[in-house]
């Protein structure tokens, strides 16, 4: 939330990267999407059942493991980038919202000053590319590396929505049910 906050050193942006890498909600998502890979059979070489699935669930995990180090950790500190999310918290609803989604191409520089975010952009794409090497042969085309890579960009943009407007919700659900126990 604080705008002014200082710079993160690279071994700050290296522990942030670890702590976000060994969070529960990266391993709690990469089995959703993999359950609904399943579902689909995407990828059927992978076949079915725990097998597959723990393929899915294992590719899932590290695509976004591979992104978040070279999009948080390496290129931030090469470039001086500020991989953190600067939350906007007051205005419109669609300034909010436009703040947000400008967040995954636009970052904080460590001079704080304001530029395109290279390195989020650029990471996304490399841990793509990277993953190429895991993924079935089929998989390994230039158009599903660069439409991996837009979509990894697509659900950062729906990261930082979330980031943007949970406080909010919670906020409204905690008044409300706060009315609620007043009312009985």
């Amino acid at each position: 939330r604080n705008k002014d906050a200082l710079p993160l050193s690279p071994k700050q942006k290296f522990k942030l990267f670890f702590k976000s890498a060994t969070d529960p909600w990266p391993f709690m998502l990469a089995g959703v999407v993999a359950g609904i890979g399943q579902a689909n059979n995407s990828d059927p070489e992978w076949g079915q059942g725990m097998q597959g699935y723990g393929k899915r669930i294992g590719a899932g995990y590290s695509d976004y493991f591979i992104g978040n180090f070279f999009g948080n950790a390496v290129l931030p500190s090469i470039w001086h980038e500020d991989p953190r999310y600067f939350q906007k918290g007051t205005g419109s609803a669609g300034g909010r919202f436009l703040w947000a989604a400008g967040s995954t191409v636009w970052c904080r520089r460590d001079n704080g000053r304001w530029g395109p975010n290279y390195a989020n952009v650029l990471g996304n794409f490399i841990g793509v590319s990277i993953a190429r090497v895991y993924y079935p042969p089929s998989d390994r085309t230039v158009i599903d590396t660069v439409g991996d890579g837009l979509t990894v960009t697509a659900e950062g943009i729906l990261g930082a929505e979330v980031i943007e407007f949970w406080p909010d919700m919670v906020r409204s659900y905690k008044r409300k049910h706060a009315e609620k126990l007043a009312r009985q």
